[in-house]
């Protein structure tokens, strides 16, 4: 017998059907909602799904119900949305009426989108134990380990984010020469290590660190790297990155350990200092 049907709300990137597919393997009944404008089509053409709008959540919530789904997830890239995007049904103004769009943090709209849809009857799936092998969950994935200098970095990044991983700012840091460059901002890891590089010095050649924030919603975003996240680590001479250990995700995992491997990054796993 299928387990739970769960609805998936698929933006952008290969993350949603990754999650999908893990799932279906453990025998839940699994349909894609995909975001129009975000999601590839292409991806799903094998699968069960359906385009939805972010514009109307009545209608999102219609979609769901009419196809008995008991529980949703949120994954893939999507646009944050502006209130003038976003038609003023009923459902809409009850979601804003808990929270003004273009006036919080990403933490609290996600906490916002969650309480809405469990109201509503649609309660969030906890999928991480079914996709353990997404995350990493070693102490290094590669041939090359962190050289001393990293490990130093390492340290200085992990005590810097311990203040700044209370807001609601950055997963990322670029640390060289045991010295920040960079904190990510709204432009994403991988432009965060394209702009950090003219910043860099004569020394080590710096490291990325990667975690998740002390407050974040551990079950709608979850920091991730890909193929051109090690790419950008190449071309602009970075030594490797550090991730957070059970709490990270690598995007085609094979594909960026064989890359770092033959290009001489490391990919190590680090656990946040506690609170």
């Amino acid at each position: 017998m299928p387990k739970t049907k769960v609805g998936i709300l698929s933006g952008g990137g290969k993350l949603p059907l990754l999650i999908g597919k893990k799932l279906i393997q453990s025998k839940y009944n699994v349909m894609f909602f995909c975001i129009e404008k975000f999601s590839d089509l292409k991806l799903y053409k094998d699968y069960n799904f359906e385009i939805i709008s972010i514009n109307s959540l009545t209608r999102i919530l219609n979609n769901l119900k009419k196809n008995k789904i008991e529980k949703i997830i949120m994954a893939g890239k999507v646009k944050r949305p502006s209130i003038k995007d976003i038609n003023f049904d009923f459902n809409a103004l009850k979601l804003i009426k808990n929270f003004a769009l273009d006036s919080k943090g990403d933490d609290k709209l996600l906490s916002a989108i969650s309480i809405f849809f469990e109201n509503n009857g649609f309660p969030i799936l906890d999928w991480k134990d079914q996709c353990k092998d997404l995350f990493i969950n070693k102490k290094c994935l590669t041939i090359k380990k962190p050289t001393k200098d990293s490990i130093s970095n390492r340290d200085k990044g992990l005590d810097i984010f311990k203040f700044i991983g209370k807001t609601d700012i950055a997963q990322s840091l670029i640390i060289q020469n045991n010295i920040v460059l960079g904190i990510e901002a709204a432009e994403g890891t991988d432009e965060l290590i394209k702009r950090c590089f003219e910043y860099k010095n004569r020394g080590d050649k710096g490291i990325l660190i990667k975690l998740s924030k002390y407050n974040q919603h551990s079950n709608l975003d979850i920091p991730v790297i890909g193929i051109e996240t090690v790419k950008k680590l190449k071309s602009y001479d970075y030594d490797g990155v550090f991730l957070e250990k059970n709490k990270c995700m690598i995007i085609d995992k094979d594909e960026v350990i064989k890359f770092s491997n033959a290009n001489n990054i490391f990919i190590a796993s680090v656990e946040k200092i506690a609170q």
